[in-house]
């Protein structure tokens, strides 16, 4: 009877210092997720806050995103995809030289990063 329950006790030990390894794993990997995720808002935020004055010449301003916003490199596919809509909706934006739906494309595309990175879209 002994022998069965310190068998127990080991399979018990060892199942509880798995689950914490794996909390501990899961834990980290997501903090890295978010962390990773903020960065690349960060960048974002300093793409769209260099170039031209978007007021003053918009278009010149559009074409000044697309490159920069295009080398971001980011692991969160959500944020990827939305820094992508948005670098082809100021080359749109750019291509019409401002049109009525590139307009609309960019302010879609900004509320979709923004949703990701509040306010870098801004």
């Amino acid at each position: 009877m002994t022998r069965r329950m310190g068998g127990r006790a080991l399979v018990c030990g060892v199942l509880t210092g798995a689950a914490v390894l794996l909390g501990a794993c899961g834990s980290s990997g997501s903090g890295q997720a978010t962390g990773a995720t903020k960065s690349a808002c960060e960048q974002v935020s300093a793409v769209l806050s260099d170039g031209p004055d978007p007021g003053a010449d918009p278009v010149g301003y559009a074409e000044a995103q697309i490159l920069p916003l295009r080398q971001i490199k980011t692991a969160d596919k959500n944020l990827e995809r939305a820094i992508d809509d948005l670098a082809s909706a100021y080359q749109q934006f750019f291509r019409t030289k401002g049109g009525t739906v590139a307009k609309q494309a960019v302010s879609r595309a900004s509320a979709e990063v923004n949703a990701i990175c509040p306010g870098a879209a801004s």
